[in-house]
Order: structure tokens, then C-alpha cells, then sequence
């Protein structure tokens, strides 16, 4: 593993800022990603729905895509582990790599690790360390710990993103069907999905796995972005790489070095001679030395020039190496820290002038009207309570009748709304335009008009051969009225809804002349047969 070849910019990151750099990762590189996800996902999808279609049981398939997610996550986690050292696998490439990269680990994540939450985190353990047995059970158990709490959390956001597109996807096609064809279009539903046919269940199936192959590939990104964020935290790759390039540097600088020494050793030499003749000079001269270095009116030496970037060339600068450094110590799990809070007796710093000052009648003062608030604060409560209470109880004879009346009438008001509500209709007379014409003459305009609505409702249903709601509107039957076949039954059914609804809602009753025509169309298109004409005697006249 070349860490100098991270194209990632390594540091101490918490558990969710790790998961945004896997997305981060997966979105940078998508075109790799995807391409063959789609060449491997596509024939498998066709495959399963073809199988499932063959014996039968198209539950089957999107239930094995579900299943086999983990061998297809592999294409995902191959990309971004070479991706993210500078190398980008082509399409061809990672196909091939299928075939023969982490095969072994296949049998497991299929069978008992299939359920586990922290999948994604599991899977770069082992696909890319290789390790087996004991040592694999260790790395997962060191690398999953602390971050155990936040991989169970993607997992059930992924789960829920997919579920989010699934169905968003399926009401999506509702926003295009009319407003008055929804319901018919909802019935319609319904009952496919108790049957149904064969391309509702492929196309269910399709969008499954649409969903499934956009959110997946960002779910293994999550999963190895918290891989690299523990193994950061566990073997301090950042101060690594700092290390590994400064030892570069002093690689690069040898030559230079060598070269160097060769040249300070005459200098080295005459040096030591030099030190040698000191050591040997008399007395005397060494003593006025001193004295000449000691005059005050010595004369001040320039401080030489550093040496080392002469010698060594261009000193590479420790300031990356000393920030790692304090960034490593930073962390709450090199140098543990921990906060205290004491509490600690302040102490009054008075002045000797206010420590003569006699304060003792303030301080009874306030005593007193600390007590007076504290006895308010306890008992006023009840003595307002109490208060309330009497004033209450006095005036009882003004306020309560007035109460139990309101009751009783609110009471009243309830049972006759429920018992018109529970009122059954009465049945429609055999002879329709009699009954009809005997109300009208009767002088009951609104009552005739009532009857002959509700039969041509009762008329219209049985042509349409649809079923109404209790309380269905105008609006709703004439829309059910669309389901009759012949035009005229429509345009006599509309013609009877607006003569119905002048009459209730404008209180315009029609003539005499208009409602006779109108009874007789109705009659002859619902097939109404009048037993007879009503009796002179019961023709008061016309109602206004």
C-alpha cells in the first residue's frame, strides 16, 4: 500500500464526515463505477425475471436481486479502493476483476452476513486485507467498533432512500392521470394488484432495481470512507505520510551530504592543527588575547552567515511534521482530557469602611419582606382558589340554569340530526310519473322534484352500472353518468341534475309546462310506465 499516492487529504475526521467523504468519493468517480454495474446488473436482472417468469413466481426475482446485492457491491469497492491511491480501473478491468476478486468472502456475505447492518464496513476488512480466520475476526472487531452506532445508521438511510424512490416512482405516474379518472384509475390498480399481469410485475421489478442501482453504489461508498477514517485513527496515516515524504527529501539530499563531508574535511584538519598550536603557545600570548578581547573598545564581529543550506542545499522546512505532531496530540485518545467543576466559597473583599458599617437594620428589613413574599408565594394560591370557590358558589342561581340549558338543547339538537341521519329512505312507487304528478298537483313542488331526482339517480346507476357512495353528490353522478352508452339517457339525466339543483339550491321551481316535458322525456328514456292520468279533482293548479 503506497500511502505517498493517496489522492485523499488524510486527517481526524468524525464518524459522519467520513461517510460524506465515501459519497464525495463515489460521485467523483460514478463513470467507473457505474458503467459496469450496468454491463454485470442488466443481464442478471434479465436473467432472474426470465427464470421467475418461466416457473411461474415473479415474486421470486426482485427478492434474488435483494439477495445478491453483495456480490454486486464488490464492482463499487474494487473502483474507489484503487481510485483512491491514483489509479482509476477501466470498465474492461473491473468487469474482469469479478470473475476472481474476493470470491472467497462470497459464500459468507450471501449466507450469515447477509443481514448484518454494518456490511459496508465489513466488506473493505476483508476484500482488500486478505486476512482469514482469527485475524479477520480481529480487525473487524477493532476497525467496526466505535464506528459500529453510525454504519447501522447508513444502512437503514440507504434502505429508506430506496424505499423513498420505489414509491415515488410508482405515485409519479398518478400525477398524469385526470382528476376525475383517479378514482376508476385507483380501482383499476387495486385489482391488478391482486392479479397481477405479467409486465406490472416486471415493471415493479424494474423500478426495484433502478432504485437499488443508484443508492447502493453511494451505500459502499459510506461503508469505505469509514474504512479509511479508522484505519487513519488506528495507524496514524496522516503523520505517516508526513514521515515517508521527509525521508524522501533526506534520500534526495544524500549525494549532497556525501559530497559535502568530503569537502569539510581539509577544513576539519587545519582546525585541529590550528586547536594543536593553541594549546601550545606561551602563556604570555594567550594572556594578551584576553586582555584584547576583553577592551572595552574591542571591535564587535558580525555574526557569520548559517552554513547549512551551503552545505546541504535547500533544508526542507519541518513545519508539515510539527503540525501533524500537534494534530496527533490533539487527539482525546493520545492525551486524555477531562473537566472538573468545583465549587468554591467566594469570599467577600470589603473594605475597612464597609467593615465598621452597622448593616444590621437592612438586613432585618429585607428579612421581613423575604418572609412576607415567601408566605404570598405559599398560601395566596389557596386563598385565591378558596376566593373563586365562594364567588362561584354566590352566584350559582344566575349562571346555572343557564348551563344545564345549553346542555339540554345541545343534547336535543344531537338526537334529531342522528335519528335523520339513521332514517332509511322510502322506497320509489311502481308507478313513478303518477306518484310524481300527484305531489306536483298537490301543491309539494320540492317534494316531486326530490322523487323524480332520486328515481332518474336509481335509473341512471342501473344503466351506467356503477355503484355510488351514501351521499354521493350531483357532481359525482353526473360524472357516473358518462358510463351510460346512449347520449340522449346523458344529456335527459344532465337536463333533470339542473332543473334539481335550481330547485334546491336557487329555489326556482319550473312551470308547469317544463316539468311535464321533463317527466315525459324522463319516462320514455328510463322506460317509466304512468299507470294513468291524475284526477281533475286533484289539480289544484299549477304551484308557483
Amino acid at each position: 500500500m503506497n500511502l505517498e499516492s493517496l489522492t485523499v487529504a488524510l486527517r481526524p475526521r468524525t464518524a459522519w464526515e467520513a461517510v460524506e467523504l465515501g459519497t464525495a468519493l463515489t460521485r467523483r468517480h460514478a463513470g467507473a463505477i457505474w458503467a459496469p454495474w450496468l454491463l454485470l446488473g442488466v443481464p442478471l436482472f434479465v436473467a432472474l425475471n426470465g427464470l421467475a417468469w418461466a416457473i411461474g413466481m415473479m415474486w421470486l426475482a426482485p427478492l434474488l436481486m435483494w439477495w445478491l446485492k453483495p456480490a454486486l457491491d464488490r464492482i463499487p469497492l474494487y473502483v474507489l479502493s484503487r481510485a483512491a491511491f491514483g489509479t482509476v480501473p477501466g470498465t474492461a478491468e473491473t468487469l474482469r476483476a469479478q470473475f476472481r476478486w474476493g470470491l472467497r468472502w462470497l459464500l459468507p456475505y450471501l449466507t450469515w452476513r447477509r443481514l448484518s447492518p454494518v456490511r459496508a464496513l465489513n466488506l473493505p476488512v476483508d476484500l482488500l486485507e486478505g486476512s482469514s480466520g482469527d485475524n479477520a475476526r480481529a480487525r473487524r472487531r477493532v476497525l467496526v467498533g466505535p464506528a459500529y452506532g453510525v454504519a447501522s445508521l447508513t444502512t437503514l438511510l440507504c434502505i429508506n432512500f430506496e424505499v423513498a424512490l420505489y414509491l415515488g416512482a410508482i405515485s409519479l405516474a398518478f400525477l398524469f392521470v385526470p382528476p376525475e379518472y383517479l378514482a376508476k384509475t385507483a380501482h383499476s390498480v387495486w385489482e391488478a394488484l391482486l392479479q397481477p399481469p405479467t409486465w406490472m410485475d416486471i415493471g415493479s421489478n424494474g423500478l426495484a432495481w433502478l432504485a437499488t442501482s443508484l443508492i447502493e453504489p453511494f451505500y459502499v461508498g459510506a461503508g469505505f470512507g469509514l474504512y479509511l477514517n479508522r484505519r487513519t485513527e488506528i495507524e496514524a496515516w496522516d503523520i505517516e505520510i508526513v514521515l515517508r515524504r521527509l525521508a524522501a527529501r533526506v534520500a534526495r539530499a544524500g549525494t549532497t551530504v556525501v559530497l559535502a563531508l568530503a569537502l569539510l574535511a581539509p577544513a576539519a584538519l587545519m582546525t585541529a592543527r590550528a586547536q594543536q598550536a593553541d594549546e601550545t603557545a606561551t602563556p604570555a600570548l594567550r594572556e594578551a588575547a584576553e586582555a584584547a578581547l576583553d577592551a572595552p573598545d574591542a571591535l564587535d564581529v558580525p555574526e557569520a552567515p548559517a552554513t547549512l543550506p551551503e552545505v546541504f542545499g535547500r533544508v526542507a522546512d519541518d513545519g508539515a511534521l510539527r503540525e501533524a505532531v500537534e494534530r496527533a496530540y490533539e487527539d482525546p485518545s493520545v492525551t486524555p482530557r477531562r473537566m472538573v467543576t468545583t465549587w468554591k466559597r467566594i469570599e467577600d473583599d470589603k473594605d475597612e469602611d464597609d467593615a465598621t458599617r452597622d448593616t444590621s437594620a437592612l438586613r432585618r428589613i429585607g428579612e421581613a419582606f423575604g418572609t412576607g413574599f415567601a408566605l404570598v408565594g405559599e398560601y395566596g394560591l389557596w386563598v385565591l382558589l378558596g376566593v373563586a370557590t365562594l364567588v362561584l358558589a354566590l352566584t350559582a342561581r344566575h349562571w346555572l340554569p343557564w348551563l344545564r340549558a345549553g346542555t339540554r338543547r345541545r343534547g336535543r339538537e344531537a338526537s334529531e340530526v342522528e335519528q335523520a341521519v339513521l332514517e332509511e329512505p322510502a322506497p320509489l312507487p311502481d308507478d313513478i310519473p303518477t306518484a310524481v304528478r300527484r305531489l306536483w298537483y298537490a301543491g309539494h313542488a320540492r317534494e316531486a322534484l326530490a322523487l323524480l331526482y332520486r328515481a332518474s339517480v336509481e335509473a341512471m346507476v342501473a344503466r351506467a352500472g356503477v355503484v355510488l357512495v351514501p351521499g354521493a353528490t350531483e357532481a359525482a353522478c353526473l360524472r357516473a353518468a358518462r358510463r351510460m352508452p346512449d347520449a340522449a339517457d346523458r344529456e335527459a339525466f344532465a337536463a333533470m341534475v339542473r332543473q334539481w339543483q335550481y330547485a334546491a339550491y336557487a329555489g326556482r321551481l319550473p312551470d308547469g309546462a317544463d316539468f311535464e316535458a321533463q317527466l315525459v322525456r324522463l319516462a320514455e328514456r328510463f322506460g317509466w310506465h304512468p299507470g294513468g292520468a291524475v284526477p281533475p279533482g286533484e289539480r289544484p293548479g299549477v304551484p308557483a
